[in-house]
């Protein structure tokens, strides 16, 4: 146990005080490789562990990777009406859409936005815990709420919507709502969209 205690504390050299180690963010396997690499082979896991849980220490945990991109089963989509030319001739012609995760105390949170090409200006933003669809439908209304609000309503037939191939972007409900406004949906690959190609 004392030599775990020495491993996670050092000495401040101005202050005297003891402070904590790099290797205080060690977990279990590295501490046991760490005594095992330093002359004490014949040191036991559960004896590491034991002694870990005895002085109240955690090793930093790595999460498991998100992935936001998770194609359709069905494989129906839109096509690619940009072709990757994400260029506008002016506002509310082409929006591109994307999501994306922040890890937090709580778990993660998604984030979706849509971005006009032509001002680079995010019209609208949404965060949620879930991936379901109203994590990309909210925002589309928001935006074409806050567009008609600005005096600068989307002219319908005029916009085109390009998102990546996830799920969200081809369900049913938002494919049903860009027709209702008369809006063209444009999908590119997996992954694809403006800020992720």
């Amino acid at each position: 146990m004392n030599e775990i205690w020495d491993l996670f504390h050092v000495r401040d050299e101005r202050t005297g005080a003891w402070r904590a180690s790099a290797e205080s963010l060690y977990g279990r396997r590295k501490v046991l490789a760490w005594l095992r690499a330093n002359g004490h082979s014949q040191v036991a896991s559960c004896t590491v562990a034991r002694c870990l849980n005895a002085m109240g220490h955690k090793g930093i945990r790595r999460g498991k990777a998100v992935r936001t991109t998770i194609p359709a089963k069905d494989g129906t989509r839109a096509g690619d009406l940009l072709n990757r030319d994400f260029t506008a001739s002016a506002p509310n012609r082409v929006w591109v859409t994307d999501f994306t995760y922040v890890r937090t105390w709580a778990g993660f949170v998604y984030v979706a936005f849509i971005l006009d090409v032509y001002s680079r200006r995010i019209v609208a933003w949404h965060a949620s815990m879930s991936k379901q669809t109203d994590l990309v439908m909210i925002p589309l209304r928001m935006a074409l709420w806050q567009r008609e609000r600005d005096g600068h309503p989307v002219v319908a037939g005029e916009l085109v919507h390009h998102s990546d191939a996830g799920s969200q972007y081809t369900s049913i409900r938002l494919t049903e709502r860009l027709d209702l406004e008369k809006i063209a949906a444009s999908i590119g690959s997996v992954g694809d969209c403006l800020l992720t190609g």
